[in-house]
């Protein structure tokens, strides 16, 4: 059959795909983030400036939270037509989607303007948002995972993983830049709509890059053994999401549960952190900028090494590493900020996003791995979204309510701990995947002989 085997892609041609997921998952999230940071630092004031400052705050963070309720949509809506049209068509959607959205954000009407049509205009455009990046990341990640071989594709797959920090750092850095270069006033006014509005300019590069690569061939190889169990048995193949929750339940429970220590650990320690330190230590936002700005290059740069470390080792032993170690550096990671310097700051930041690390580069091949190509998107997208809801979304939201109500880091510290025994949990309970051939789901399906089954 066609899905028997394919050959694997060129070292050049893989460089390429790797580079187009990049490129595009940097500009996803740094529209993302860049909503994220500007929700701490100043939307409380211009969209919710009737309310007390934490209240503002909450409220801010309350929008930033309906961007990952949309998330699962989009994990549905993108991972169905991934699995039936193809990969590449749909991460160029997602792009315009997200870059658009983002985009309208820097030309958005404030509360003094419009009244509280500003924060449901936000509102509208934060759902966009988060629906486009529900299809971006299993899209990305299932771009490069299919094209590498088994032997060093956790290497390669967490290349797309590095688009995360990179677009903390794009956004930061641009924050950062603005914030110490203009007065307090004249960014409040104008200068936070200038990192909205470069997002059109980075979009249309990603789309440049984005449109040169080629379909994935276990992909393809996969569609073509499709149609012919399709015209042999002369029946409909299920719907990809039909397929994931009847054949790989387990392994989308696995996948939500992995998440949920990667996902709250991470928005703690890059959103949250920067009302944390403002706040309730009193430093600067340029300091807590900063921190972040140089933790995201650490992050960055110890991704692919963690993913590299999960092909030798296995994605299990890695994911533990990092669930394992940021649960241990909750109390020490508060401890060290409330010291009130940069330095102390920087140490905090820096270590969590490197245990952070450890579960988010292994995350891509682990959980391409689990699933057959043509549920593949729904599957991985499916598991890593609906866990966001429950995880990234209401994290922020979640610190900063705990700490108005106790005035202490404890009771974060202990939150973020339990997400973390809940993924040793749900990590140590998985399958290890690392020598796993994405065709050989494919394969058996296509030698199953019942037609209804073979359609996965």
């Amino acid at each position: 059959m066609a899905a028997a085997t394919h050959a694997p892609t060129p070292p050049g041609s893989l460089k390429r795909i790797v580079a187009a997921s990049l490129i595009g998952t940097t500009i996803e999230w740094y529209d993302f983030f860049l909503y994220g940071s500007a929700a701490a630092l100043v939307f409380n004031k211009l969209f919710f400036p009737e309310s007390d400052p934490l209240v503002g705050t909450l409220l801010s963070f309350l929008t930033y939270a309906v961007g990952f309720a949309a998330r699962p949509l989009g994990a549905l809506v993108f991972g169905h037509y991934g699995d039936r049209l193809g990969r590449k068509k749909l991460l160029v959607l997602s792009l315009l989607l997200m870059g658009g959205a983002t985009f309208a954000i820097g030309l958005l009407p404030t509360h003094a303007t419009v009244g509280s049509a500003a924060p449901l205009l936000l509102t509208a455009l934060r759902l966009v948002q988060g629906f486009a990046l529900g299809g971006e990341w299993g899209g990305a990640v299932l771009l490069v995972s299919e094209h590498g071989d088994a032997e060093r594709r956790g290497f390669w797959a967490s290349w797309p993983q590095t688009g995360a920090p990179a677009g903390q750092l794009l956004a930061t850095g641009v924050l950062s830049a603005l914030t110490a270069l203009l007065s307090e006033s004249a960014f409040g006014s104008w200068g936070w709509r200038i990192p909205f509005l470069l997002s059109g300019v980075l979009v249309m590069v990603g789309l440049w890059i984005r449109l040169s690569v080629d379909e994935s061939p276990v992909f393809k190889a996969a569609l073509a053994a499709a149609e012919e169990r399709k015209a042999a048995a002369a029946q409909a193949e299920r719907m990809p999401l039909v397929a994931v929750l009847r054949d790989h339940w387990r392994d989308v429970l696995v996948a939500m549960g992995a998440r949920m220590a990667e996902n709250i650990s991470y928005y703690v320690i890059t959103a949250f952190i920067l009302v944390y330190a403002t706040t309730q230590v009193g430093l600067s936002k340029q300091t807590a900028l900063n921190a972040v700005l140089i933790g995201s290059a650490v992050h960055f740069a110890v991704i692919p090494l963690w993913g590299a470390l999960s092909d030798r080792l296995g994605r299990r032993p890695v994911y533990l590493v990092g669930a394992v170690g940021v649960g241990l550096w909750m109390f020490p990671f508060f401890a060290l900020i409330d010291q009130g310097s940069f330095g102390s700051l920087l140490l905090a930041v820096t270590v969590g996003l490197v245990l952070h690390g450890a579960m988010y580069a292994p995350q891509a091949a682990f959980f391409s791995e689990m699933f057959a190509t043509r549920m593949r998107y729904s599957g991985a997208s499916i598991g890593a979204q609906f866990s966001s809801v429950a995880a990234g979304a209401p994290a922020p939201l979640i610190a900063t309510a705990l700490l108005a109500d106790y005035d202490s880091s404890t009771p974060i510290a202990l939150y973020v701990i339990a997400a973390a025994l809940l993924t040793v949990v749900a990590v140590a309970c998985a399958r290890e995947t690392r020598h796993r051939d994405l065709a050989d789901g494919d394969r058996a399906a296509s030698s199953a002989a019942d037609p209804v089954r073979a359609d996965v």
